[in-house]
């Protein structure tokens, strides 16, 4: 059993199987990899206490984020080796001070700090990925990703990022009501609360997409030939 699920009484995932959650999903004809605001601001440094981190930047999730990013750079190098679209999601902080915050958290300030929006070296994107600032939780909230998407012919969305319980859910429930087949690579998601980690992976599981672990996602890119980008 994976560890998030430990956290989730037996009784209650039964419950959901009887009302006819947690069905399994397939993936389309051409998949795209969206990596969700994995950025120093939402990491803080390599080597940091939680509370460090978050001394550093309010937003910072941690030694959860140093645990995640090899997972996370590993499935990056899945989608480049299948030359598929990989769309990497900030903060945009000039929009932001306009329209205001993702959350009603009121550690964050106006101005970002310097570094915020860098991107961890092991996971950087590159020029033919495309850098996607938003404003709020999700990636599809006012933003043109769909039509990226649409442009590209992806039928089936990947999703890695932090944090769990709010932009990497908030943007695969726009995706699947997006009408895109969804997926969550569990060990490549983090967030600063180990029990909202483990329950925003239940309910999107049981709702909104297949949570799979990376050597299942790994699997299923291998065991079906998908489109290249033309």
């Amino acid at each position: 059993m994976r560890d998030w699920m430990k956290v989730i009484p037996e009784s209650e995932v039964q419950n959901y199987k009887k009302a006819g959650f947690l069905a399994d999903m397939q993936p389309g004809k051409r998949t795209a990899l969206i990596v969700v605001d994995v950025t120093m601001g939402f990491c803080g440094a390599e080597g940091l206490t939680l509370d460090q981190a978050i001394a550093q930047y309010s937003t910072a999730c941690g030694p959860s984020a140093w645990i995640a990013m090899p997972r996370i750079a590993r499935l990056i190098d899945i989608f480049r080796k299948a030359d598929l679209p990989i769309v990497y999601s900030l903060a945009d902080p000039y929009d932001t001070g306009w329209t205001g915050k993702a959350t009603k958290n009121t550690q964050v300030k106006r101005a970002m700090a310097p570094g915020y929006n860098d991107f961890p070296a092991a996971i950087a994107p590159r020029e033919q990925d495309w850098v996607l600032a938003k404003t709020k939780a999700s990636a599809f909230f006012h933003t043109p990703l769909s039509i990226y998407l649409t442009r590209e012919n992806v039928d089936t969305l990947v999703f890695c990022g932090v944090s769990t319980s709010g932009c990497v859910r908030a943007t695969v429930v726009d995706g699947f009501s997006h009408g895109y087949r969804s997926f969550v690579v569990d060990e490549c998601c983090f967030d600063r609360s180990e029990f909202a980690h483990a329950a925003n992976l239940f309910d999107m599981n049981a709702k909104y997409a297949a949570v799979l672990s990376l050597d299942e996602m790994e699997t299923m890119m291998s065991g079906r030939k998908l489109a290249a980008a033309e």
